[in-house]
C-alpha cells in the first residue's frame, strides 16, 4: 500500500529527471511514509513511498526481477495488496514455471505472473492494485488497475513525455517537465455539480486523466498510451425455484465472504475494522473476529440525535465481542479540517460523509496499520433503496409513451414540495434517462441558475450510456447496479475510501469487492436482491448466523453528517466566509449562492448538499487554483525511515 510516480520521458537528463521524480513523491508522502525509493534508466523513472505491510523487510520498492537469462529485466511500481498471492506464487513455483522467489511478498508474485502470463496476469489477481512494470528488454511499460477502481492510477502526457501518479497532486508537480497545461475543464465541472464527484476517466484539470478501473495499458517511449478493457462486469442472475436452491445461494454467498475475509486478514501487521452499526461492516468485523479475537473495530458519529450510530456500533461490537473505539467530530472541528481534507482529495467530492471518515480514520491509525470496511455491499448485493424504484414505477411503465411525457409535462406545473410532484416527474421518464447512480446534486433547471455556462450538451448520458449499452436486457436493478459500478462506486464511495485512509496512512481493504464474491452476487435473481420490504435480502439471510440479530434488518444510516443543520446555524457564517473570498466567480453565479445560504437558513427548503458541493469546490479552487488557501500539511506521524 504505497503512493507511486512513474515517469517516460526523452529528457536526457537523468540527475534532472530523478529529482523531479523525488519533489512529485514528497506532495503523496502520507501514503508510505516507511521508506521512500528511485530506479531509472535512459527511458524511465520510477519512484515509491511506502506503507510496508507484507514482507516488511525485503519488498522494497522499486522492486527489480526477472528470470534466470535477465534477472533485472522488469521494475515494478505496486500500490495495493494481492490477497491470493500464497496460491499465486505456489502455483509459479511449480511445473513448468519453477520461479525462484527472492522475497515473501506479493510484489515479486505480481511481476513474476506478468513475466509467465502477460495481460491474462492481471484477470487472476483478487486484490486492489494500481501498478506499471517497465520491461527494459522490450522497452515497454506496462500497468493495470483493479476491477473496481480501489486504488488510484493518474496519467498526465505531453511533449515532454508520459507520467503516471497514485495522486494528481504529483503530477501536476510534474506538469512543467511534461510541457502540458493546466485549465479547469468545464465539463468535468458541470458533472460534478450534477454527481458530486468527477467522472473518470476525467479530472478537474484538462491535463490530467485517470486509467479507469478494470483496464490494462501499456506504452513504448515515444508512442502512444493504449488501454484495454479487461473486466466486464455482468449480472446474470441464476434459476431459484425452490427453498432448497435459496437456501444453497444463501450458504454460497456465506463462504465466499468467509473465505474473502480470510484472504483480505493476510498481513504482517496488526489488521482493525470500521464499524458503522449497519449489516455490511458487522458481518466483516464478526467474520474478521475469526481470525483475531483481540479484533479492534472503530466508529465515528456527532452530538445530534439521528446523525450517529455509535450506540448500535458498540452494541454490535459487544456482542461479537471486539475492543470498539468512537470518535465524535463536532461542527467546528469539520469546519477547521475541511481544507486540508480537500487538499487531500486531489479532485473536490462533494460527499460529507468522508469528513467523519477522515476523523475515524486518523484515529484508526493510533492503534493499527490495516482496516476492514464494507464498501460494495450494496452495490454488489442490492442494498440501496433507490433499487426499490423500479417497483413503485412498474404501473408507469405500462402507460403508452405519450401519455408518460404528458405525465412529465404536469409534474413541471406542480409547485416544488407537493407530495406526488417527484414520482409523476420521474415515472414519465425511461430508465436511462432518470438514473444516474445515487448522487443527484443539481438538476439541470436548478444548475442553470448557479453555473456560468451552463452547457445544454453535457449530459449525465456522457457518463452512463456505454454500461447501459453493455447491460440491455437486462432487469432494471441489474441495470443500477451495473451503472453503479461504473460511477457512484469509483467516483465517490471508493474515492473517499482511498484518500482519506492513505492521508493518515492507514490501508483500508473491502472484502465484499472480490472477484469471488462478485461472481456469487452478480448471479442473484432479482426477488433474492429487492422485495417490498427490504434491500440487499439474500445477503441478509446469508449472514443471519454471522451478525447480531440487532443489526440484521437495520435500514441503512452509515456515516451521516449533521450539515443540514449546521449550514442553519453553527457554520453558516463559515459559508458564508467561504463564498465571500471566494474567486469561482468565472464559474458560479456567486449571487445566487449567497441567496441559497440565506434562503437555506430560513427554511423550510434544505439546500444543504447544493451548497457542501459548491463549498467543497471554492475550497478546492482557492487551494488548487487560486493558491490563495494553503493548508498546513502535517508531516507523517510516521516517518520516513533513511
Amino acid at each position: 500500500m504505497c503512493g507511486l510516480v512513474g515517469l517516460l520521458t526523452a529528457q536526457q537528463d537523468a540527475a534532472q529527471r530523478v529529482a523531479d521524480v523525488t519533489t512529485a513523491l514528497r506532495c503523496q508522502r502520507h501514503r508510505g511514509p516507511d521508506e521512500t525509493g528511485t530506479w531509472h534508466d535512459r527511458d524511465v523513472v520510477l519512484g515509491f513511498n511506502r506503507l510496508s505491510i507484507i514482507d516488511i523487510e525485503r519488498s522494497h520498492q522499486p522492486l527489480c526481477w526477472g528470470p534466470p537469462e535477465a534477472p533485472e529485466r522488469y521494475t515494478i511500481l505496486f500500490n495495493g495488496e494481492i490477497y491470493n498471492y500464497i496460491e499465486l506464487r505456489e502455483e509459479l513455483q511449480g511445473k513448468p514455471y519453477e520461479v525462484n522467489f527472492v522475497t515473501a511478498g506479493d510484489t515479486e508474485v505480481v511481476l513474476a505472473a506478468y513475466h509467465h502470463f502477460g495481460l491474462a496476469a492481471v484477470g487472476r489477481l483478487r486484490g486492489m492494485f494500481a501498478f506499471v512494470i517497465w520491461d527494459a528488454q522490450r522497452r515497454v511499460l506496462f500497468g493495470a488497475r483493479d476491477p473496481f477502481g480501489i486504488k488510484p492510477l493518474f496519467s498526465c502526457a505531453g511533449p515532454g513525455g508520459v507520467a503516471f501518479a497514485s495522486e494528481k497532486k504529483s503530477l501536476l508537480e510534474l506538469a512543467p517537465t511534461l510541457g502540458v497545461p493546466m485549465a479547469i475543464d468545464r465539463r468535468a465541472l458541470q458533472h460534478y455539480l450534477t454527481l458530486q464527484y468527477v467522472p473518470e476517466p476525467a479530472s478537474l484539470h484538462t491535463g490530467i486523466t485517470r486509467i479507469e478501473s478494470g483496464t490494462a495499458f501499456t506504452l513504448s517511449p515515444g508512442g502512444q498510451l493504449t488501454t484495454q478493457r479487461y473486466f466486464h462486469p455482468d449480472f446474470r442472475p441464476r434459476r431459484i425455484r425452490s427453498e432448497v436452491e435459496s437456501q444453497a445461494l444463501y450458504d454460497e454467498i456465506a463462504a465466499a465472504m468467509r473465505d474473502s475475509v480470510a484472504k483480505h486478514m493476510r498481513a504482517d501487521v496488526t489488521v482493525g475494522a470500521f464499524l458503522s452499526g449497519g449489516i455490511d461492516s458487522t458481518a466483516i468485523a464478526a467474520l474478521a473476529r475469526e481470525h483475531n479475537p483481540d479484533l479492534i473495530t472503530f466508529t465515528t458519529g456527532f452530538e445530534r440525535e439521528g446523525y450517529s450510530e455509535v450506540d448500535v456500533a458498540a452494541e454490535s461490537a459487544a456482542a461479537i465481542g471486539v475492543r470498539h473505539v468512537v470518535r465524535t467530530v463536532s461542527a467546528s472541528e469539520l469546519a477547521d479540517a475541511l481544507p486540508l481534507i480537500v487538499w487531500y482529495l486531489d479532485d473536490p467530492v462533494a460527499d460529507p460523509a468522508l469528513v467523519p471518515l477522515w476523523f475515524i480514520a486518523r484515529e484508526a491509525r493510533e492503534h493499527v496499520k490495516v482496516v476492514l470496511s464494507g464498501e460494495g455491499a450494496d452495490e454488489l448485493f442490492g442494498g440501496y433503496t433507490i433499487y426499490r424504484e423500479p417497483l413503485s414505477l412498474a404501473a408507469f411503465e405500462k402507460v403508452p409513451g405519450g401519455l408518460r411525457r404528458t405525465l412529465g409535462r404536469i409534474s413541471t406545473r406542480i409547485p416544488e414540495g407537493v407530495r406526488g410532484k417527484d414520482l409523476l416527474r420521474r415515472g414519465a421518464l425511461t430508465l436511462e434517462q432518470r438514473y444516474y447512480g445515487n448522487a443527484r446534486i443539481f438538476r439541470d433547471e436548478q444548475l442553470r441558475e448557479v453555473l456560468r455556462g451552463y452547457n445544454t450538451s453535457v449530459s449525465h448520458a456522457d457518463v452512463t450510456a456505454a454500461a447501459y449499452a453493455a447491460s440491455t436486457g437486462w432487469d432494471p436493478v441489474a441495470r443500477m447496479q451495473h451503472v453503479d459500478l461504473f460511477t457512484w462506486l469509483r467516483g465517490d464511495i471508493l474515492v473517499k475510501a482511498d484518500k482519506m485512509t492513505m492521508a493518515n496512512s492507514l490501508e483500508l481493504r473491502v472484502p465484499f469487492l472480490d472477484p469471488e464474491v462478485f461472481r456469487v452476487a452478480s448471479a442473484i435473481p432479482l426477488h433474492e436482491k429487492i422485495t417490498r420490504e427490504t434491500t440487499k435480502h439474500a445477503l441478509r439471510q446469508a449472514l443471519r448466523d454471522i451478525v447480531p440479530a440487532h443489526v440484521l434488518n437495520r435500514p441503512k444510516l452509515g456515516f451521516p453528517v449533521p450539515i443540514r443543520h449546521w449550514l442553519r446555524k453553527d457554520l453558516h457564517d463559515w459559508a458564508r466566509g467561504i463564498v465571500d473570498d471566494s474567486g469561482t466567480g468565472e464559474f458560479l453565479d456567486l449571487a445566487t449562492v449567497h441567496r441559497m445560504l440565506d434562503e437555506h437558513r430560513a427554511g423550510p427548503r434544505d439546500y444543504s448538499r447544493r451548497i457542501w458541493a459548491l463549498l467543497v469546490f471554492m475550497l478546492w479552487h482557492g487551494i488548487f487554483i487560486e493558491q490563495r488557501i494553503a493548508p498546513a500539511v502535517p508531516e507523517p506521524r510516521y516517518p520516513v525511515q533513511v
